[in-house]
């Protein structure tokens, strides 16, 4: 692979070139990279040649093929290894000026190789070109996640779908395939970049045909006013295959989005359709207002009425009883794609149930402040009727507003109000007993935002002691439970529960992020003194008291 420094090129540096380009243009790296890994491969070859203790170099000229090798050596007054060090007199016959602390090069003569150096070598530098060749390929796709690219199917393996994107290679995931679609074989396929990952393998391009921006790209594609930006998708839901829904809005009052989006005679969103394998569009005005984005997103169906639920981040939503089943969708998929769309959890209630359950809770309200005020039933119902749910309310809403209901008077609500804060007295003095009873520490009681009432729901789920409370994560403490849509007419019953979302111990009592870190923090305080009085970590402590020591 190498010739004496003097005299031309020759076939073999010609060849070394050569190879250097050909593999260069063939992997699209730079020739450098290449040249390096030449480089490598020789140095390591002269390693085993002369001993690998050697601090060998190797130097390609990447024009004219000459190769020059050597060892660095350093200048000592005394060599202790003979390896790596040379003394005074023989670095001056290398380098004439050489002083003691220098490090000089010595000159090697050129090497064979051998059958088994050629292939190591080989192996060196075809190493270097494929980790040259993915880092390549990373940098080229990292930045287009999000992007539709069309690639050919090259071979399907365990479901999953291996496409030939041209440098490099995707996989569409079964789980990101549109079901019931055949791809053979040597088919054009469109997808999305849905994520590029590094790993030491190579890198990893994820494809997809079934997210929501896979319908996002293909009407931008489709529709230029989407593409231009007067036109804005705002949110989209799909249940892929079988149908799916997008929220649009137009920037310039004097284009109608939903109209754009679907061309004339629908020959845009019939594009759209083709290459998701016929999957039904639902095209929907967005709008700011949640109400009337949630009548929009539950067409075709007609909605009566909708009540939000800010606090439970919950939204009821009336319809006529002939309309259930149509706002419900075959199988839930109608209001399971609104709520996607709106990002809200729906209830479908038909004006029966609603009917029903108001006059429930109307009933229920009304004998609550029957039997803690101690009123007529008369006085109760136009309590709840004026609005009133709760002794809370009653107990701290403005005296001049309770006392502005007709029929009463001013000293009527001061009775009433005192009335309420002493069935607020009971109902905490009851608690208080409860919790106690369950063996919860008072200590837990001096922390912030705590009712009784909550301390008793941690005594049951078995968090008694601060050290209980501070081991809990804010979610374990205050996250809600997420649900499905109530879909049914029996929507007072509980909405089924998915698998791990129990959420939080006290996820019912609507306390924010804030308030939960704030509740963690002041349980955990009495750690941090104790790490002050030891001048140890509590972890540390927990490691010396399992030591025995």
């Amino acid at each position: 692979m190498a010739s004496s420094p003097s005299g031309g090129i020759t076939a073999n540096r010609a060849e070394l070139i050569a190879i250097a380009d050909s593999v260069a243009k063939e992997k699209l790296i730079d020739k450098a990279i290449v040249i390096e890994a030449m480089e490598d491969a020789i140095q390591r070859a002269a390693k085993n040649r002369y001993g690998s203790e050697n601090d060998i170099r190797a130097k390609l000229d990447p024009n004219t093929g000459d190769l020059r090798l050597w060892r660095v050596v350093e200048v000592v007054e005394v060599v202790d290894d003979y390896f790596k060090q040379v003394d005074l007199k023989g670095a001056q016959k290398l380098q004439k000026d050489a002083q003691v602390g220098d490090f000089i090069v010595d000159p090697l003569p050129p090497i064979e190789f051998g059958r088994i150096q050629a292939q190591a070598s080989k192996q060196i530098i075809f190493q270097k070109v494929r980790d040259a060749e993915r880092e390549r390929q990373y940098e080229e796709f990292k930045d287009r996640q999000g992007e539709i690219i069309i690639g050919v199917a090259k071979r399907v393996e365990f479901g999953h779908i291996v496409v030939d994107l041209g440098r490099a290679e995707g996989v569409i995931r079964r789980d990101q395939q549109i079901p019931r679609e055949l791809v053979r074989v040597g088919d054009r396929v469109r997808s999305l970049i849905k994520e590029v990952r590094r790993e030491n393998r190579g890198p990893q391009i994820m494809l997809s045909r079934a997210h929501p921006d896979f319908m996002k790209k293909l009407f931008a594609q489709e529709v230029p006013e989407i593409y231009d930006g007067i036109i804005e998708i705002k949110a989209a839901a799909r249940d892929p295959g079988s149908r799916a829904k997008i929220g649009v809005i137009s920037h310039d009052s004097g284009i109608d989005p939903v109209g754009a989006c679907v061309g004339m005679k629908g020959s845009r969103v019939q594009a759209v359709v083709q290459e998701m394998q016929g999957e039904k569009i639902d095209i929907i005005p967005w709008s700011p207002d949640t109400a009337t984005f949630v009548v929009n997103a539950l067409q075709p169906a007609n909605v009566a009425r909708v009540v939000i639920d800010e606090e439970e981040d919950r939204i009821e939503v009336v319809v006529p009883d002939d309309q259930l089943s149509l706002a419900i969708g075959r199988r839930g998929q109608n209001v399971r794609l609104a709520s996607q769309l709106t990002g809200k959890a729906i209830d479908i209630l038909t004006e029966t149930d609603s009917s029903e359950k108001r006059q429930q809770e109307f009933v229920q309200n009304s004998e609550t402040f029957q039997n803690e005020l101690d009123v007529d039933e008369t006085l109760a119902q136009l309590l709840v009727a004026e609005g009133f749910s709760a002794l809370e309310e009653v107990a701290y809403v403005e005296l001049d507003e309770l006392a502005s209901i007709e029929g009463f008077d001013e000293d009527l609500a001061q009775e009433l109000q005192s009335r309420a804060a002493e069935a607020l007295e009971r109902r905490e003095t009851a608690q208080r007993e409860e919790r106690r009873a369950l063996g919860v520490e008072d200590a837990l009681a001096e922390l912030p935002y705590l009712t009784e009432a909550m301390l008793v729901t941690l005594g049951k789920a078995g968090i008694k002691t601060l050290d209980d409370l501070a081991d809990l994560a804010t979610d374990e403490l205050i996250a809600k439970k997420r649900q499905e849509p109530r879909r049914r007419a029996d929507a007072d019953k509980p909405a089924p529960q998915r698998e791990g979302d129990k959420g939080g111990v006290l996820g019912s009592y609507g306390l924010s992020e804030e308030q939960g870190n704030e509740i963690i923090m002041a349980a955990r305080a009495h750690w941090f003194a104790d790490e002050e009085d030891t001048g140890a970590s509590p972890a540390q402590e927990d490691a010396h008291a399992e030591s025995g020591q």
